[in-house]
């Protein structure tokens, strides 16, 4: 047990009110307060123990929390938190050294984006200050990584963020949780960290996130569950150097030495590109029909990726008409909009200083036109590392994947789930799904279905259990799904009522509370017409979107508790309440409308109004003439919908990478109104043809819009050189050739990491082209560099490769080192590379590192041959 000490050194911190930073929290503090006129939120500050610094921190966290994270979290968690923070301070050596402005900002906050808050920074602490003595600040960045790496590494998932301690527990995240666990872990040994994001990447569709840590007066970079020999080193320093945007969210009130993008009422956006990449600034100047400027128009700055064109940065004109970015060396997509009017343009940073953007078009109009987007050009800087250095980080990260192998070989396997099976009456087939899927959290699942069986309701405990997500099954509580399952009718619809998922929202025991809470008369008056509970959500609630900015969902009891909600929280509130009452509602995925069933029939909610009616739509078709290389364009990698939502237009969320063919080859619903179409081939450096469309779909009326895909005039031409008769060793130790391997004609070689993100993505999208690539016939050699790493990968290979591959091991490096010195890759150029050559020793593609749609740019390839 550590001592809890006053800080006598954060008298700076938030103490006697002197400066104008204190004087703000306090103001803001005493704002927000006095907003929650509802609810005893506030209770911990009657706490006659607390110290002046205590106080003050408890202060700047309450001014600058979500709504949420007052509503759903007691004060006593926060101020356990800062006693935590307070003591490792005290307790390390850089915890000296460390100003206050950086240890309030990026220490001292539990929040690090939008993840459920635990109780990870006690336990981290805990564990990690042994394995952190007698270190250097520097060096104990790169141990607490070595750590999280032995209890997580990569997988890709839905996007609601995991805990810390739920990532533990999974034993995986996606990169958004990683770098949240690692941000965690630094904070809770008192060194202050960071969640870097660049939201989308220009050359290739994907976004990631990371960490810096700031060392000794400096901040550095790292790779969350990812470590090096040092810092400023990971697999994404070469797509980093291509970036055009890179930001954190700061708690608080800032104000550091960086470009401040934002300020909202729970963080400071910060601008960090020039950490990564070369970038300028680009100020827009909207104007109207007749070149005056527009104030308050709505600028939307868009990186073209996964079809569509994602707002980086949304802001509002001033007075002068004028909004500006400062962003990487490549081409965005802005558009500004003010009433109904609205212009759209592309920018280039580093070319363009200022441009006009007129708002010419109005909803309605029909237009088309081509963009040529150039994603910014590559040229990263790579620290030094030893042989020494690398191998002796090699041996440490083989060992830590077997703590971590060690710890998930004891989630449940089969001979258990058999047994728990028959031991409660379930068939073992039913369950294992679902056992599986929860990993650390099985011992929860089988709590749930084993007081299911006791109760004779077994079945139903695996109908609501099929409508969670995987994340839920991982991280739910028994008593949570309890609570949905023994307060929900045994007759009511499974995916309207019974199914305790919403949104992204966190789970929660929310029908036994609302069934509590709401009067009798009340419930019954909803029963009868939920439109009147669209009307007391109306009347009753405050909208407060400025006070809820991190992406947080409160809960339906906070929201219930406070009266208090952002639209987000107000729509999950809302179906929560009716499914509590056994009304059947439900928010739709694509198009995020809240609606519910009334009469057999499916109503859409407007709170803004307080009505409900039937959704008007129209129907539409796409008419898509294949073109040689792309026979069957699919959703999000090729072409994306959005409609008009009075500021911008919000991008419909159909099925990712759902064929053109089984989406809108023949006419579907969609809802009347204003859509932008936007189509787009992604080009081997990353560059892309796109096409932009707008059109109108009016009610009960068919729509028939043109879906274009533009050809690339570029012909398939040779670009170097690669000797097939190369030789490499078969995974049965025997020696052989490409050419022996593959025959006569053209063939794709890879050398490959292992357990990387960049690997296992472009190893996953190849499998998702299996069938294409099969039907192409020829073969694929993947190459790893050692029998190692060959080893490794086969005790958790990417399942779906195509009957075509064929694995083996580049012993000597030879066949990487010839690829690399041909493609002229510079050293230090990350796994994996892909070729495709022919046995005329000519290469016609080449693709390297990070990359997402490796499937689609072979196939791109090959059906150009």
């Amino acid at each position: 047990m550590r001592k809890l000490v006053c800080v006598g050194m954060l008298c700076a911190l938030l103490s006697a009110c002197t400066s104008p930073f204190e004087k703000q929290v306090k103001a803001d503090f005493q704002a927000k307060k006095a907003l929650f006129s509802q609810g005893d939120f506030f209770g911990v500050f009657d706490d006659e123990g607390l110290t002046a610094e205590e106080r003050d921190a408890l202060m700047f966290f309450y001014a600058y929390m979500p709504v949420g994270d007052i509503t759903d979290y007691s004060g006593n968690f926060y101020l356990e938190n800062i006693r935590s923070s307070f003591a490792t301070r005290e307790e390390t050596e850089w915890g000296k050294k460390i100003p206050d402005d950086v240890f309030r900002h990026f220490v001292l906050p539990v929040r690090v984006n939008n993840e459920a808050l635990d109780r990870s920074r006690m336990v981290f602490h805990d564990e990690l200050m042994p394995r952190l003595k007698g270190l250097a600040m520097y060096d104990a960045v790169l141990e607490v990584n070595h750590w999280c790496h032995e209890k997580a590494n990569y997988q890709p998932s839905d996007a609601r963020t995991s805990s810390p301690l739920a990532t533990v527990r999974t034993a995986y995240g996606r990169c958004g949780e990683e770098s949240t666990f690692l941000v965690a872990a630094l904070r809770s040994v008192g060194i202050p960290a960071r969640q870097v994001y660049t939201p989308r990447w220009a050359h290739t569709d994907d976004n990631h996130a990371w960490v810096e840590a700031w060392v000794d007066g400096k901040w550095y970079f790292l790779g969350a569950c990812e470590p090096e020999p040092v810092l400023n080193l990971g697999w994404f320093n070469e797509p980093a150097s291509r970036g055009m945007l890179m930001h954190t969210k700061v708690f608080g009130y800032y104000e550091g030495p960086e470009e401040v993008m934002r300020t909202t009422a729970n963080y400071t956006e910060i601008n960090v590109i020039g950490n990564y990449a070369q970038n300028a600034p680009v100020t827009v100047l909207v104007t109207d029909i007749d070149g005056k400027p527009v104030g308050d128009a709505c600028v939307r700055f868009g990186i073209y990726n996964y079809a569509e064109f994602y707002p980086v940065s949304s802001q509002k004109t001033g007075a002068d008409g004028r909004a500006s970015l400062s962003a990487g060396l490549g081409d965005m997509v802005v558009l500004a909009v003010k009433d109904r009017a609205f212009g759209i343009q592309k920018v280039s940073f580093g070319k363009d200083k200022e441009v006009e953007l007129r708002l010419e078009h109005q909803v309605g109009d029909t237009l088309s036109f081509s963009l040529d987007i150039v994603p910014p050009a590559g040229d990263p800087t790579l620290p030094e590392v030893t042989p020494e250095q690398r191998a002796e980080n090699d041996i440490r990260f083989n060992r830590e994947d077997s703590i971590r192998h060690a710890y998930i070989a004891s989630f449940p396997g089969a001979d258990a789930i058999r047994a728990f099976a028959s031991e409660t009456g379930y068939e073992a087939e039913a369950v294992a799904p679902y056992i599986v899927a929860s990993r650390g959290n099985a011992s929860e699942i089988e709590a749930f279905l084993k007081e299911a069986a006791g109760r004779e309701m077994r079945s139903r405990a695996l109908d609501l259990l099929g409508t969670l997500a995987e994340k839920d099954l991982r991280d739910a509580e028994a008593s949570v799904l309890d609570d949905h399952l023994y307060h929900t009718d045994s007759l009511a619809d499974v995916a309207t009522v019974l199914a305790p998922r919403i949104g992204y929202e966190m789970l929660t025991p929310y029908r036994s509370f609302f069934q509590r809470e709401i009067p009798e008369t009340d419930a019954a008056r909803f029963r009868a017409r939920p439109l009147e509970l669209v009307e007391w959500c109306k009347d009753s609630l405050t909208l407060r979107d400025d006070l809820c900015t991190v992406g947080t969902v409160i809960s339906p009891e906070g929201v219930w508790e406070s009266r208090m909600a952002d639209r987000t929280s107000r729509n999950t509130f809302f179906v929560a309440v009716a499914r509590s009452l056994g009304i059947p509602a439900w928010i739709d995925r694509v198009t995020g409308y809240v609606l519910y069933k009334e009469n057999g029939k499916d109503v859409a909610v407007d709170f803004e109004s307080g009505r409900s009616e039937q959704v008007a739509e129209g129907t539409l078709k796409l008419d898509y003439t294949p073109i040689p290389r792309l026979g069957d364009p699919s959703y999000a990698r090729h072409f994306s919908l959005s409609r008009f939502d009075g500021e911008g237009f919000a991008l419909q969320v159909y099925p990712d990478f759902e064929p053109w063919s089984k989406l809108f080859k023949e006419p579907v619903p969609v809802p009347a109104g204003y859509y932008m179409m936007v189509s787009g081939t992604r080009l081997a450096k990353g560059g892309v043809l796109a096409q932009v469309s707008f059109f109108g779909v009016e009610q009960d009326k068919e729509t028939d819009v043109g879906l274009v895909m533009r050809e690339s005039e570029e012909a398939v031409s040779v670009i170097g050189s690669f000797n097939s008769e190369s030789k490499f060793q078969t995974p049965e130790g025997g020696e052989t050739s490409v050419l022996l391997t593959t025959g006569r004609g053209y063939f794709i070689v890879g050398i490959l990491g292992v357990g990387d993100e960049p690997t296992n993505h472009a190893l996953k999208d190849i499998a998702a082209k299996a069938s294409e690539l099969e039907k192409w016939g020829r073969k694929i050699v993947l190459l790893f560099p050692s029998r190692a790493a060959y080893e490794k990968y086969q005790s958790a290979p990417i399942e779906g490769l195509p009957s075509t591959v064929v694995f083996g091991i580049d012993a000597d490096g030879s066949i990487e080192a010839a690829i690399r010195q041909e493609m002229k890759l510079q050293a230090g150029t990350r796994l994996p590379v892909f070729i495709i050559a022919d046995t005329f020793n000519r290469v016609v593609f080449e693709s390297h590192g990070y990359t997402i749609g490796m499937g689609d740019q072979l196939l791109h390839t090959v059906h150009g041959l």
